[in-house]
């Protein structure tokens, strides 16, 4: 009898440890980026971290997946470094309920699109006064740093645009058909939604320069963003280079997360980085270096740590 317990016993502390590993990725809308990543993750780690099974869910971006993070639930979830921000210490979105966030990689920049099409004639920031405009989904954080930069610009986004909630496909379509004339997008490169954007036939892209505004951002919201480009041979028909405001994208987890798990997804990222690549390109840029205590507002997780450390990467 005394074999049958143990050995039921055994059974349970099994069957919840593989429980544990079943692992959900937030990641964003189907035209963006978080989502092609999300599902390269998710198969790497399926296929390399024993017991683990990993699915990739469509979110409405950073600041669904954060509140995903808060929910109780198993979750890894891609996001802003903005927005994280907030959720670490309970603003903007996320006051009063401050989320318990452990950093487990720094990806890739996040390049902000502040797209429209030569037939509409906006030419500059100032110039989307008066204008219909989406600024992202209600659960983006495109919709945070779209706010920021309009602020920056001298824009009351009550007052001074007519703005719509739209993800970056649903944008692509409003502008075909004439409904908005001009959206903000934050991604990686190429967005498929806004290639699609530029291949569409009738309609030649253009791309708002907005690096001006950095600084102002950064001013009232901490040194979260930096000046980039946006080559002109990332989308067909762009003249020359798109001078705009970045921010990190990280990979985010709750603070609760078992350190050997956490240890697990990093090393399996790492490991198998050329598969992840062959998902999205935007993978390649992903690299030890970049994993540094001032390219993340949000701190390490300790299996992160653990594993940095041994690869020689000291975080201060």
């Amino acid at each position: 009898m005394k074999f049958f317990q143990t050995l039921a016993l055994m059974f349970i502390v099994s069957f919840n440890s593989v429980q544990a590993q079943n692992l959900s990725i937030a990641t964003g809308g189907t035209g963006g980026v978080y989502y092609p990543m999300g599902g390269g993750l998710a198969a790497v780690l399926s296929k390399h971290v024993a017991g683990m099974s990993a699915t990739a869910e469509v979110t409405g971006g950073s600041v669904d997946n954060l509140n995903l993070i808060n929910s109780g639930k198993p979750y890894l979830a891609f996001t802003m470094a903005d927005a994280a921000k907030d959720a670490l210490i309970g603003e903007g979105k996320f006051k009063d309920k401050k989320v318990d966030l452990k950093t487990l990689l720094v990806l890739y920049p996040n390049r902000m699109h502040v797209v429209t099409v030569e037939a509409t004639g906006i030419k500059s920031m100032k110039d989307l006064k008066g204008k219909r405009i989406s600024t992202g989904s209600p659960g983006s954080a495109t919709e945070v740093m779209a706010f920021r930069l309009l602020e920056a610009a001298g824009l009351d986004k009550d007052k001074d645009v007519k703005r719509e909630r739209l993800g970056v496909s649903e944008s692509v379509n409003a502008i075909k058909d004439r409904k908005i004339e001009a959206f903000f997008w934050v991604g990686g490169l190429p967005t498929a939604a806004v290639t699609d954007l530029a291949n569409s036939p009738g309609m030649k892209i253009s791309l708002i320069d907005h690096a001006n505004e950095v600084d102002a951002m950064n001013k009232k919201y901490g040194n979260l963003y930096f000046k980039d480009v946006i080559p002109k041979a990332t989308y067909s028909g762009m003249p020359q280079d798109n001078k705009i405001a970045s921010v990190a994208n990280i990979l985010v987890v709750n603070g609760n997360m078992p350190e050997k798990q956490a240890y697990d997804i990093v090393k399996a990222v790492f490991d198998n980085k050329e598969e992840l690549v062959r998902t999205h390109q935007e993978y390649a840029t992903l690299s030890l270096a970049d994993q540094k205590s001032d390219s993340t507002p949000i701190p390490f997780h300790p299996g992160a740590i653990k594993y940095l450390n041994e690869k020689g990467v000291k975080l201060n």
